[in-house]
């Protein structure tokens, strides 16, 4: 039996998955959680052997998540499941420690067979994915400006494009305001902005963000 905790603020992705999964004795959703920090606990509490985790959450996303994870259970396999298929999320939250990357509109099928090669020790990447993330390696490759963030930045520029302020940013992510300061201006220079508002619009224009 492989013993699932699923990490979605979205009651109708669960619902779904609830229904995709129920055709599959062999993997059963042991807990289901809204948002990072219940995700942390609950992984404490049931001790999954695979995560199915969001990249946009409340409060902390998927590549804190995803960390504080494998810090916490070296042997968790981590399942990004999400809407974001285009560069840097997959190579940054697989960098991270994810040992595979779907999005939400992969056939069920594939998202079975993931869940049990990662249960296995395995890795899996979708189809898309793999693909996107090869032309990105080819000459002329449409690489985005931030695959040069690391994980740490990436998640900060997230919460900055939010409209977070340094001090909130500093309490979710368990650092000192100068530490994220230090991010904050590491991740202008890497971008080549110089406010909050140019960078948001670049992430926009990248499609890291949504578009408001």
């Amino acid at each position: 039996m492989i013993r699932l905790l699923v990490v979605d603020d979205h009651e109708v992705v669960r619902i779904g998955l609830r229904h995709i999964l129920a055709d599959y004795p062999a993997i059963q959703i042991a807990g289901e959680a809204i948002d990072g920090e219940s995700a942390l606990r609950m992984n404490r509490e049931i001790r999954p052997d695979v995560v199915l985790l969001d990249v946009c959450l409340p409060g902390l996303s998927g590549f804190e998540v995803t960390t504080r994870l494998k810090q916490a259970s070296p042997e968790l396999g981590i399942i990004i499941l999400t809407v974001h298929e285009q560069a840097p999320y997959p190579a940054q939250l697989l960098e991270a420690g994810a040992a595979a990357y779907l999005t939400k509109g992969c056939p069920a099928t594939e998202l079975v067979q993931a869940i049990k090669t990662v249960a296995g020790g395995g890795r899996h990447i979708g189809s898309r994915i793999a693909q996107q993330m090869a032309l990105n390696l080819l000459p002329g490759g449409s690489a985005s400006p931030f695959e040069n963030l690391s994980a740490r930045e990436m998640e900060v520029m997230l919460m900055l494009a939010d409209g977070r302020k340094i001090t909130d940013i500093a309490e979710v992510l368990h650092l000192s305001p100068k530490t994220v300061a230090t991010y904050k201006y590491r991740i202008y220079e890497k971008l080549n902005t110089r406010n909050d508002v140019d960078m948001a619009r670049m992430a926009m224009r990248y499609g890291v963000v949504a578009s408001a």
